[in-house]
């Protein structure tokens, strides 16, 4: 996944990231442009999924 699929999609993941992962604050699933590997590695933190899994799911969200 490239930065710009991050940026491009970021509002639609946004939402759904907040449904699927319920007790995630803004600040866990907050990007910053630039860092997406920080962010992966965060959401894999407080998610328990692996890198691969959590971007499997995110490509499948659209």
């Amino acid at each position: 996944m490239d930065k710009l699929e991050i940026k491009g999609n970021w509002n639609k993941w946004k939402g759904k990231i907040k449904q699927a992962f319920g007790d995630l604050t803004d600040d866990d699933i907050k990007y910053e442009e630039g860092k997406d590997d920080e962010w992966i590695g965060r959401m894999q933190e407080k998610t328990g999924k692996t890198r691969d899994d959590l971007v499997k799911w995110l490509k499948s969200l659209g």
